[in-house]
């Protein structure tokens, strides 16, 4: 619940948040603000903890469903098609554990497919032989890991909280790419063997025997040019210690050499900020995992918020803002504090200002449209009471002005979900405040989420398994 001896919520704020969910006088008199996000809900349960219901292995069926899970990883491939993969959460015999089954959705048919990997809990990870696909061959249960999708609409995986190939649980460092085409797993690099320290060679240098150490909670995009990034996370740095790590590397998937770009070789490193808008060699965001992070056309990089290290060294949620300029290496800080646990700022429904910005969180999602547009959604976090729990908050930022507008979703934690007709699309519905739900989005910028740890209908807190279309 909301802590309101801690702060009131501005007028404007609790509003909107009341004229969202009809909770206006009746003798209102100005029309209250919309939202601008409808959601419609598409597949999946409006309870938590629910079974899979796994059907025939490569077949189709409308009552097919992947069972309620969270810190999942999801792809689009060339088709338009929406792939997830592993998390934590229910298999087919209603029991938890880390999962490594891989599922595809048809948005056309609004059908799921089993695709491969295991419809019960806690699989080892089977390795074969490296770099030879093979239809036995997966990698182990597991939540947290990265991912990117390759130009030939390929699945590549990094990393996560696992089990590996002797049935050990702990962080991981292998990768992995899965071929639509036939199906089948591929071992690349890394290590079958959990908890593995970085080698990071030296900054700048692609190497073959590179390889950042294991991780759960760390982020990935694809840059304009199809390679692959990888940012912090939960893991094992250069020396084998255990912590928060800010390194950032890039993978070519044609030479499958990494190279340690930016960021640390050691754990637990504080943010060095420097001045609001000036980019300087010494910037750098702290440690953390569990952040936003994205690319923009041009191939600049940001990161926002995540569980970190401020520039204190105190260690909690984040709210900050970073960009990566990809020519000069160089770390400038744009929006946001320098100090964790930061209550949000939320405005004017729809406005955009200098002064907004959600609260510090982490396990939010984001999507990022072709116009440059970046929409985040929902976390743990902090609210605009400075209450903390799970978001359900919509936001979206400007890369340009570097400027936030909450355009969806109440300012305060812990609403369930408003979840209307199946299938039909509204401003009074939204998902349920979450955490490490799976986004996507499409080439024709239709945005997707799915499940996570958060609200149900009834207010319930638990791992979910519903499917939303954003507009």
């Amino acid at each position: 619940m909301k802590n309101a001896s801690k702060i009131i919520l501005t007028a404007s704020v609790m509003t909107a948040i009341m004229a969202f969910y009809a909770c206006q006088s009746n003798e209102e008199t100005t029309p209250p603000p919309v939202p601008s996000v409808k959601w419609a809900w598409v597949t999946g349960s409006q309870t938590v903890n629910q079974t899979g219901t796994y059907g025939t292995k490569g077949v189709a069926a409308a009552t097919n469903v992947p069972g309620a899970r969270e810190d999942a990883e999801g792809w689009v491939d060339t088709a338009d098609k929406l792939w997830l993969f592993g998390g934590f959460g229910y298999d087919s015999t209603g029991y938890p554990g880390r999962m490594n089954d891989l599922w595809m959705f048809d948005p056309a048919a609004r059908a799921w497919t089993w695709i491969a990997g295991s419809d019960v809990r806690d699989p080892d990870g089977v390795y074969g032989t490296l770099g030879l696909a093979d239809p036995v061959s997966a990698p182990g249960g597991r939540n947290g890991a990265a991912s990117w999708t390759d130009a030939s609409g390929r699945l590549w995986l990094f990393g996560g909280l696992g089990f590996d190939g002797a049935g050990e649980i702990g962080q991981t460092n292998d990768l992995w790419r899965f071929d639509p085409a036939t199906t089948q797993w591929t071992w690349l690099d890394g290590s079958s063997i959990r908890n593995r320290p970085g080698v990071y060679g030296t900054k700048g240098v692609p190497s073959s025997s590179n390889v950042p150490g294991a991780r759960v909670g760390a982020a990935s995009a694809v840059d304009p040019d199809g390679a692959f990034w990888l940012y912090g996370g939960f893991g094992y740095d250069a020396a084998g210690a255990k912590g928060r790590l800010n390194d950032l590397w890039k993978l070519d998937p044609a030479t499958l050499e990494w190279t340690w770009v930016s960021g640390s070789d050691t754990l637990n490193q504080l943010g060095v900020y420097g001045d609001l808008n000036e980019p300087a060699p010494e910037n750098v965001p702290g440690s953390r995992y569990d952040t936003c992070f994205w690319i923009d056309a041009s191939g600049v990089i940001w990161v926002f918020g995540g569980d970190g290290v401020d520039s204190l060294g105190q260690i909690f949620k984040l709210n900050d803002v970073w960009k990566l300029d990809p020519a000069t290496l160089e770390w400038t800080w744009v929006d946001g504090s320098k100090i964790v646990g930061v209550t949000g700022v939320y405005g004017e429904l729809n406005i955009p200002d200098q002064a907004n910005y959600p609260g510090s969180r982490s396990g939010a999602v984001t999507w990022v449209q072709a116009d440059g547009a970046v929409f985040l959604f929902g976390g743990w976090g902090i609210d605009a009471s400075s209450g903390e729990g799970w978001l359900d908050d919509v936001w979206k930022f400007d890369q340009t002005l570097t400027t936030w507008a909450w355009v969806s979703g109440p300012g305060v934690h812990g609403y369930s979900g408003k979840y209307g007709t199946q299938g039909t699309a509204s401003t009074s519905n939204i998902p349920g405040g979450r955490h490490y739900p799976v986004s996507w989005i499409t080439s024709l910028g239709v945005r997707w989420l799915f499940g996570g740890y958060g609200l149900d209908s009834a207010g319930a807190g638990g791992h979910l398994n519903d499917l939303w279309r954003q507009e």
